[in-house]
């Protein structure tokens, strides 16, 4: 049995869940996410609990009943808390500029970086540290895959730490050239 797949999940108060075929609704105070899994898993919601379970210990069927459950539990999560991601852009000359629903970025190109954000995402900068920004939504997918497009326009480079990186990344700073004697 999989040690994540068979723990029950707890609907809170203030959460519906509703299930039709193979596709489950999580509607909460943050926003609502539907989810279609395989036809092979059984998704059973009794009362205030969620229970995943599969026919067989076929390695398809194993693999399918854990995720399912990670996935369900984690849109619970994001319509009642919500995720939060933090990037941190460091360079001299680097910044970002929010207005609107667009993210402007300087990263030392000789252009801005225009990066529209997707519908369901706050971005917002940290008043204490400028070169910091938050990420956050109620879909966990849609929160880290946006950090992620962020990240990738400029990767922390490892001789002088400059680019945009996650907040408590480590970075393995590598040693310059050294002068010949």
């Amino acid at each position: 049995m999989s040690r994540i797949g068979k723990l029950p999940i707890t609907i809170p108060t203030g959460v519906t869940v509703t299930s039709n075929d193979n596709t489950i609704t999580v509607k909460g105070k943050k926003g609502e996410l539907t989810f279609t899994h395989h036809p092979s898993i059984t998704v059973t919601i009794e009362g205030a609990t969620i229970t995943v379970t599969r026919p067989n210990d076929a390695k398809e069927n194993r693999s399918l009943h854990g995720t399912t459950r990670s996935i369900l539990g984690n849109m619970i999560t994001g319509v009642t808390d919500g995720f939060k991601k933090s990037l941190e852009v460091r360079g001299v000359g680097y910044r970002f500029n929010i207005s609107g629903k667009t993210l402007n970025l300087q990263l030392g190109f000789s252009h801005p970086v225009d990066f529209p954000i997707p519908e369901g995402i706050t971005i917002s900068a940290d008043e204490d540290n400028k070169n910091l920004m938050h990420i956050e939504g109620f879909d966990k997918q849609l929160v880290g895959q946006t950090a992620a497009r962020i990240r990738e326009y400029r990767k922390p480079e490892p001789y002088k730490g400059k680019g945009v990186r996650y907040q408590d990344e480590y970075v393995a700073m590598k040693q310059g050239k050294k002068a010949a004697k």
